[in-house]
């Protein structure tokens, strides 16, 4: 028996589970796992510390530093004696959560002979629609036609025409000559440009003073059918535990640390026995805050909890009897210092 031609009323689907609210707006909730996933806890590694800065390496990054900006003379950096060092370390905490979020609406297309398949048999909820998932961690989105939601029915836009009246000549096929403004007469003579007819022929639509339907294609009839947008995405917070140094956290934030601890899980756990008890605060704070945000309205496929010990350097130097300071910070050794003290003007954009 085949399905009707033209589609059933608004949200045929009021009745069956996952689509009572379509086109409403907001994710669906997921269903519950067949089994709670207990998190399991990681190993803890033992070696905390990185080395000190050595003051040659501490110098080399001043002058890269110095290099970089053609404003500032090579004098403290070639010249300034280091005093002492000071080490800043910073561990930063980062929590990621790759969730997948559904959501369903109403869609339409052009018909172009596909079997309209509402009534064969039920349509699977939003949640067991398949879809293939992107790489872990990564941004991505999908839309899914939902299989046994599809139906034929005319194209309400242009009432099953094909065609919908051209809005640049209002369906006229023409519009007001340009050069005469429709008199059709030019300083007393025919207008040369409409031969004095005072029209224009829209190009628009060939005079035809129709265009074919956006909607149908100029089919006459639309597909409408359920449609399932997927959207993974990474959720990242970060904590970074102050130190007392002038660095800012945009400044930590643009560099890499010493990996200490990493582990990927469906849930993490709490770093309890970690050495620092601010990164423990957060671990547990953090957690439960990805916990409570996300487990309502999306599906959490993995976790994943870094700690970085970021290496911070104070420098203490001096040039010409003054005392200045900069600090060397990252993997990238990238150097902070406020108030150089030999800078010039010379680059000023005028």
């Amino acid at each position: 028996m085949y399905p009707p031609l033209h589609a059933p009323a608004a949200n045929p689907f009021t009745n069956i589970p996952g689509y009572e609210g379509i086109g409403g707006g907001g994710y669906l909730p997921p269903p519950m796992p067949l089994q709670p996933v207990a998190p399991q806890p990681g190993p803890i590694p033992d070696n905390w510390n990185i080395p000190a800065l050595s003051e040659e390496a501490a110098r080399e990054a001043f002058k890269d530093y110095v290099q970089s900006h053609c404003c500032y003379g090579s004098g403290p950096a070639d010249e300034g004696v280091i005093t002492n060092t000071e080490s800043f370390n910073t561990y930063r905490l980062r929590l990621e959560t790759f969730t997948e979020n559904r959501s369903t609406e109403m869609a339409e297309k052009p018909y172009e002979g596909e079997i309209a398949d509402f009534y064969v048999q039920p349509a699977p909820t939003p949640w067991e629609v398949k879809t293939k998932t992107p790489q872990l961690f990564t941004k991505d989105t999908e839309e899914i036609r939902v299989p046994y939601t599809s139906s034929v029915k005319e194209c309400n836009a242009c009432r099953g025409e094909g065609s919908v009246p051209c809005e640049d000549c209002n369906g006229n096929g023409y519009k007001q000559c340009r050069d005469c403004n429709g008199s059709g007469k030019k300083e007393e003579e025919n207008c040369s440009h409409c031969n004095g007819t005072g029209k224009d022929r829209c190009s628009k639509c060939n005079a035809k003073g129709k265009k074919k339907c956006e909607t149908c294609n100029g089919k006459k009839q639309v597909l409408t059918y359920v449609k399932v947008k997927v959207e993974w995405k990474n959720n990242v917070d970060d904590h970074l535990v102050e130190q007392n140094c002038s660095l800012t956290d945009s400044e930590l934030k643009s560099v890499s640390g010493k990996e200490l601890y990493k582990i990927t899980q469906i849930m993490v756990y709490p770093l309890h026995g970690f050495p620092n008890p601010d990164i423990v605060e957060a671990s547990d704070r953090l957690i439960k805050e990805h916990q409570s945000k996300y487990a309502q309205t999306s599906r959490i496929l993995q976790q994943r909890q870094t700690v970085e010990l970021i290496p911070v350097t104070k420098v203490n130097y001096k040039w010409k009897n003054k005392m200045y300071v900069y600090y060397v910070y990252g993997n990238e050794n990238k150097v902070s210092a406020d108030n150089y003290p030999e800078t010039c003007c010379c680059c000023v954009i005028m």
